[in-house]
């Protein structure tokens, strides 16, 4: 693989009464079990804590996990969760068993938010664990943690297909005619929003360029060129990924984590880095709600605890992630371009302002949506 930075990283009915009620039990009995099992089964703390923080009824041999988590670490995760079961399993003789929910970030965020009882949140960026804390789940200061609550990075890039045959240098290649693009939809998609900040920040860093002021007009301009090439909104950036490999567009802007995670598997894309593009930053956070319920607190801090650590983020650079520890990062320099033009959140305003000004019912992105 060749990495240039803005250029390419190259189914008898039975008769009788009896027969139809005993199918009828089956079936309630069967529902019944289901139910169960979409409510945790015989996990820990199913019936709340005790007085002496455990479980009622918990088996202290074994202990249960749920973590919600935005689609794109679910191939990371694959690892690095039996890797925890035996780190703990070592130090404590328990058995950690994970109850795993993968979904779009803002789809994920606003699960737990309502009610779905994720013990550990592992989301796209900030404004989805916000989202939680603001429904009263999350009481402490997740983003006082070591890395301020971050476990992972990544940059915002362009894919293409083997041999980048539409020659794709740079967002401004993304506003030609003959150009089909793909990027998730913001509203159900932490990483959308990634996407959509990165291009408009890409906006504002070319009319500072070329007036000295960041315009916001003209990013919004620049935003709309864009988007007017878009084959389709898809709900996460893991479908997203999912339809450029069917063949739908031509170019897709996503995560540089995914393509490197793909090009590892032998899938013979290309990535092009563009010179100015955002800093991504993926947070997780214990729910601190539900781990009181459940009484798993001190499972779920080990865990996040682990995440943070060396073991953990050298899995999460494995699959193409940019490492928050110093350590590992130093291991790794030389993987990654940084380009000159690279940003954070902060250059936009943070993300209460862009939450505001971008994504807010009379925003930047749905005036966009509606041609505004």
């Amino acid at each position: 693989m060749n990495i240039r930075h803005a250029r390419v990283y190259r189914k008898r009915r039975a008769p009788g009464r009896f027969v139809r009620l005993l199918a009828i039990t089956l079936l309630l009995t069967a529902l019944a079990a289901a139910a169960a099992c979409s409510n945790g089964g015989e996990r820990d703390g199913a019936a709340g804590a005790g007085a002496d923080g455990k479980p009622a009824g918990a088996n202290a041999n074994e202990v249960t996990l749920v973590i919600g988590a935005y689609s794109v670490v679910k191939d990371a995760f694959a690892e690095l969760l039996p890797k925890f079961q035996a780190f703990w399993k070592e130090q404590t003789g328990q058995t950690v068993v994970f109850q795993e929910s993968y979904e779009a970030s803002g789809t994920q965020a606003r699960a737990i938010a309502g009610g779905f009882e994720a013990d550990v949140a592992v989301l796209a960026m900030a404004g989805d664990i916000d989202k939680i804390k603001k429904a009263g789940f999350i009481s402490h200061s997740w983003n006082e943690a070591p890395d301020a609550g971050m476990i992972t990075r990544s940059i915002v890039v362009l894919g293409t297909r083997e041999g980048n045959p539409k020659q794709i240098r740079g967002w401004e290649d993304l506003t030609r005619d003959d150009v089909k693009v793909l990027y998730p939809n913001p509203k159900t998609s932490g990483g959308a929003q990634w996407d959509i900040n990165a291009i408009y920040g890409a906006g504002l860093k070319k009319s500072e360029a070329e007036t000295g002021k960041a315009d916001p007009d003209y990013a919004k301009a620049f935003l709309q060129r864009v988007h007017e090439r878009v084959e389709s909104l898809d709900k996460s950036g893991r479908a997203s990924m999912a339809a450029f490999e069917y063949g739908v567009g031509d170019v897709i802007v996503t995560y540089e984590n995914e393509l490197l995670a793909r090009i590892k598997q032998g899938v013979p894309y290309e990535i092009v880095i563009p010179e100015t593009t955002i800093l991504i930053e993926n947070p997780a956070a214990i729910v601190d709600a539900n781990v009181n319920k459940h009484g798993t607190r001190k499972v779920a801090e080990a865990f996040l605890d682990y995440l943070h650590g060396p073991d953990a983020q050298r899995i999460f650079t494995d699959y193409g992630f940019r490492p928050v520890l110093a350590e590992v990062a130093a291991e790794t320099g030389d993987k990654y371009v940084t380009p000159p033009g690279l940003f954070d959140i902060e250059y936009l305003g943070g993300w209460d302002f862009v939450r505001e000004q971008l994504y807010s019912a009379k925003g930047i992105w749905y005036q966009v949506l509606a041609g505004l």
